[in-house]
C-alpha cells in the first residue's frame, strides 16, 4: 500500500468528520474552547521584505493558535486520529517524544479533552518549553540528546513508554499520516481560500514534515504550478537528500529548534518538491531581528528560517508573485537562547548587538 493510498484512507476514515466540525465553527464568532482555536490563523503580509523584493511574502501567523504555534494543528489531529481508532479511552494518556512544540500543544489538547499526557523530549531544548510544559501539568521526561538509532532517543523511549501502561498511545507525530493530513485539510485549503488561489510559492521548513508535505500536497491538486520549497537549518540531511540523493547531514548543528532531521519521515515521504534550501543561522537569526525591528513580529529561529527562504524563493521568481510561509512561534519560547547576547556571541552572531 502506498503513501498516497494510506493518506486517502485516513482521511476518508479517520479525520473527515472532524473537519466537517471545524469548517462549521470557524465561520463562527465564539470558538468552541482551545479545540475551536487550532487553525484559521490570519495569514499577513510582511510588508518590508514584500516591498524588498517586489512579491507579495504573506505569513500564516501560527502563533494564534491556542497552545501559541503551528504544531496545535497536527497535535489535534494525532489525538483525534487516536480516538477514531479506539486507541484511547476517556482519562487515557498521550505520549509523545518532542522538541517541545508538539508536546505543548497535546498538552493544551489533553487539559481540555480530559486526557494525561506525558512528554519525552531532549533536554538540549530551551528552558521555556521545559517551564511550559511543566506548567502546563504533563509527566515530562528530559532526556540526552542521541541519534535515532539509540534505544535511548527521545522518540524511542516515548514509544516503550506508552507500550508499557494502560490506556495510552505513542502519537509518532514523525511518521504518523494523520499529522500531514492536519495541513491538508485545514493549512493548505486556508492558504488557497485567503489567497483567493494566487500564490506562486510556498516554503516552510521541516520537522516532522507535516507542514511542508501536508501544503504542498494540497496546493498542487489545485494548481500543479504552485512551487513548494523545502527550507532546511545546518545540521539536517533534508535538503542534501532532495538536492542530492544523499543522507548527508549539511553543515553544524544550528540554533533553530524543532527543524531539522536525521531521516526522511513518513510524513515527509511522497512530498512534492520543487526545490530545497539551505539556510544557515546567520539568515535565520538576522531575519528574526528584522521581524521585530521592521515588523514588529516577536518570533523563533524557525519563523526566522521561512522568512529568510521566502525572500530567496521570491527573488528567484521575481516581482509580482506571492510566496507564502509561516511564522511558527513566538520568540518567547526561546528568549534566553535566541535573545540572548552572551549565547548569541559564543555562536558568532554578536553583530547583532554592535
Amino acid at each position: 500500500m502506498n503513501q498516497s493510498h494510506i493518506t486517502r484512507l485516513l482521511r476518508q476514515t479517520f479525520i473527515t468528520p472532524y473537519i466537517q466540525h471545524r469548517k462549521s465553527s470557524s465561520q463562527n464568532i465564539i470558538r468552541d474552547g482551545i479545540v475551536g482555536m487550532v487553525g484559521n490563523t490570519p495569514l499577513i503580509k510582511l510588508k518590508q521584505v514584500s516591498k524588498e523584493t517586489g512579491c507579495e511574502i504573506l505569513a500564516k501567523a501560527e502563533f494564534c493558535n491556542g497552545g501559541g504555534s503551528v504544531k496545535d494543528r497536527a497535535a489535534y489531529y494525532l489525538i483525534k486520529d487516536a480516538e477514531k481508532k479506539g486507541q484511547l479511552k476517556p482519562g487515557g494518556t498521550i505520549v509523545e517524544g518532542t522538541a517541545g512544540n508538539t508536546g505543548i500543544g497535546l498538552a493544551h489538547m489533553c487539559l481540555s479533552l480530559g486526557y494525561k499526557c506525558a512528554i519525552f523530549i531532549p533536554d538540549t531544548q530551551s528552558k521555556e518549553k521545559l517551564d511550559m510544559l511543566k506548567l502546563l501539568g504533563v509527566q515530562l521526561f528530559p532526556v540526552p540528546a542521541v541519534p535515532l538509532t539509540d534505544p535511548n532517543h527521545y522518540n524511542q523511549q516515548a514509544r516503550r513508554y506508552a507500550e508499557s501502561i494502560e490506556n495510552a498511545v505513542w502519537t509518532d507525530q514523525f511518521d504518523n499520516l494523520a499529522n500531514r493530513l492536519a495541513h491538508m485539510e485545514t493549512t493548505g485549503p486556508e492558504i488557497w481560500r485567503e489567497t483567493k488561489g494566487r500564490v506562486d510559492a510556498v516554503t516552510f521548513a521541516s520537522g516532522t514534515g507535516g507542514t511542508f508535505s501536508g501544503v504542498g500536497m494540497y496546493l498542487k491538486e489545485k494548481n500543479p504550478n504552485i512551487q513548494a520549497v523545502l527550507a532546511d537549518p545546518p545540521g539536517s540531511v533534508v535538503y542534501n537528500w532532495f538536492k542530492h540523493g544523499k543522507l548527508e547531514r549539511a553543515g553544524d548543528v544550528s540554533i533553530t529548534e524543532g527543524i531539522g532531521q536525521g531521516r526522511i519521515t513518513g510524513n515527509m515521504q511522497g512530498a512534492l518538491v520543487d526545490d530545497a534550501l539551505l539556510v544557515s543561522d546567520t539568515e535565520s537569526v538576522e531575519m528574526v531581528f528584522r521581524l521585530l525591528g521592521e515588523e514588529g513580529f516577536f518570533v523563533g529561529a524557525s519563523s526566522g528560517l521561512n522568512v529568510a527562504a521566502a525572500v530567496r524563493v521570491a527573488k528567484s521568481l521575481g516581482p509580482g508573485h506571492t510566496v507564502v510561509t509561516c511564522l511558527c512561534d513566538t520568540g518567547q519560547r526561546y528568549y534566553n537562547k535566541l535573545f540572548s547576547e552572551t549565547e548569541l556571541k559564543k555562536r558568532g552572531k554578536g553583530f547583532l548587538f554592535a
